[in-house]
């Protein structure tokens, strides 16, 4: 039985702390969060404790940490239930500083531990089917993969101004996406951003419609779109041509019925909200999470390379914006 303590009682927390409550191989024991209120009422939910985040990395009755916290207290947390030998499962990005992720790095190796970050998106069984056929050699060679993801409606001003900005806020899901399914590092970034949507995105130093193209030193490429408003719900692509054809994953609808007649063709609208769409792939995270940590496997996948390798490609295409032009990734 693994024994977990969830910093964090926000929303992510909620849906994890949901997941790891009903998983048999697993115990919730301790939740944490700021708003000791919001740790209450969790913890009546799932049958845990509250306790401090501090007391919850360093108990003797919790074995696995998930944090779900704002992003700048990430890396604290992290190295703390390092140092204290604890699994940890942190949500996206360790930090938005490329140096301070290296540095939490160096603790999570020195003491040993076992880190997976929570890119979620490759356990949705659509994009993991993909990488599944991809690596078969369904398509052949890979060499293009298309990625789009479009929000419904824009995040509030203030919230911009804390999250880091669309690259890496927003596109950095599409940046590990990339990577997982290419299985190559990319060499150099082009990035083209502007405000279009919401000038007050814009009035922040921030873009909500971007485009940006990557390219590995095989050659091989990729174009991610976001925007941060998509009026029909959440648009979430992917597609990937190679020298033998061509793999994609289409948005989700409630049912897959069509109405036909005069008026032309209709069905369901796709999925609006990001928790309904990526609810499954959420539970399948933490239960990978989970069989990793009972078998005894200390290197999970997505862990912390691929989120300094994902920060990394956010933070290239924040300078090719910025200046205007293409800029390796170092």
């Amino acid at each position: 039985m693994i024994r977990f303590g969830v910093i964090g009682a926000g929303r992510i927390g909620k849906v994890h702390a949901a997941t790891i409550a009903a998983n048999p191989k697993a115990k919730l024991v301790y939740v944490a969060d700021a708003f000791r209120a919001s740790a209450e009422a969790l913890a009546a939910q799932t049958g845990a404790e509250v306790a401090d985040a501090e007391d919850v990395i360093k108990s003797s009755n919790v074995d696995a940490i998930l944090i779900a916290t704002p992003t700048p207290s990430h890396a604290d947390l992290i190295e703390a239930a390092a140092r204290a030998g604890k699994a940890i499962l942190c949500e996206k990005p360790v930090s938005l500083s490329v140096e301070r992720i290296n540095a939490c790095l160096d603790v999570v190796e020195k003491n040993k531990s076992t880190l997976m970050i929570g890119f979620n998106r490759r356990f949705d069984p659509n994009f993991a089917s993909v990488e599944a056929r991809l690596r078969r050699g369904d398509v052949g060679e890979i060499e293009i993969v298309t990625i789009t993801s479009r929000d419904p409606t824009p995040p509030p001003a203030d919230y911009v101004k804390s999250s880091g900005g669309l690259f890496r806020d927003m596109m950095i899901h599409d940046f590990d996406m990339a990577r997982f399914l290419i299985g190559e590092e990319f060499v150099v970034v082009n990035a083209l951003g502007s405000s279009l949507v919401d000038k007050a995105i814009g009035a922040e130093g921030d873009v909500d419609t971007a485009a940006v193209q990557m390219q590995t030193a095989s050659g091989r490429i990729a174009v991610i779109t976001n925007s941060r408003r998509a009026t029909y719900g959440y648009d979430q692509r992917v597609e990937v041509h190679g020298s033998a054809g061509m793999l994609a994953a289409r948005n989700i609808q409630a049912t897959s019925v069509e109405l036909s007649n005069a008026n032309g063709v209709s069905g369901d609208p796709v999925q609006y909200f990001f928790l309904e769409r990526y609810a499954q792939a959420y539970a399948n995270e933490i239960n990978a999470f989970i069989d990793a940590i009972d078998s005894g496997d200390r290197s999970p996948k997505p862990g912390g390379l691929d989120g300094l390798q994902a920060q990394k490609l956010a933070e290239a295409a924040t300078v090719s914006w910025q200046k205007g032009r293409p800029v390796e990734v170092e």
